[in-house]
């Protein structure tokens, strides 16, 4: 048997699984699993940046969002939605706690009444700004866990595999992303 403590905890599990299903081919936990659990613990590490502001990940994404599209910093909601990947109800209640915050205001939008816009304030502006700089000091700390050359390679084989995940899939075929996984 493999000595246990020169095993990662995603190794274990896959024992375990040759161990219990040695009819399943397991080795795909070795890459998802990993990649799952470090992406959860570099949300751990991001997110207690966002804290530092009083921001959570998504306000962060708001107020990002907003800065890059820049002078005068202002986008549509449903624009904000699909810069941040979440739906309008979502992007409402992030609005609503940054305005409240005075990190962003609400106007009717000029080219249509009915339409909304959404500006950062200069508090806004100033907050992102700060967040932003400690965020970027973030994560070079966290790639710089890995040699220049690890980094480069790992940067190239994940940009390719998620250019071939969200490719959309032809209709009626089964979709491996609405199976669940563990």
């Amino acid at each position: 048997m493999e000595d246990r403590r020169l095993l990662d905890h995603v190794a274990r599990i896959q024992a375990e699984w040759r161990r219990e299903r040695p009819d399943v081919d397991v080795t795909p936990q070795g890459v998802i699993g990993r990649l799952h659990r470090l992406g959860g613990l570099l949300t751990e590490e991001l997110t207690r940046v966002y804290g530092r502001y009083g921001l959570s990940e998504g306000e962060f994404d708001v107020l990002c969002a907003l800065r890059r599209a820049g002078e005068p910093y202002e986008r549509a909601p449903g624009e904000l939605a699909v810069h941040t990947m979440v739906t309008t109800g979502a992007m409402t209640k992030r609005i609503d706690r940054l305005e409240r915050a005075g990190l962003v205001t609400r106007r009717r939008s000029d080219d249509d009444q009915r339409g909304r816009i959404v500006a950062l304030t200069g508090p806004g502006r100033e907050l992102i700004d700060r967040a932003f700089t400690d965020h970027m000091r973030n994560e070079r700390h966290l790639l710089d866990l890995l040699t220049p050359a690890e980094a480069e390679t790992l940067e190239a084989l994940l940009t390719a595999w998620l250019a071939r995940v969200e490719q959309p899939r032809p209709s009626g075929g089964e979709d491996y992303r609405d199976q669940g996984a563990h």
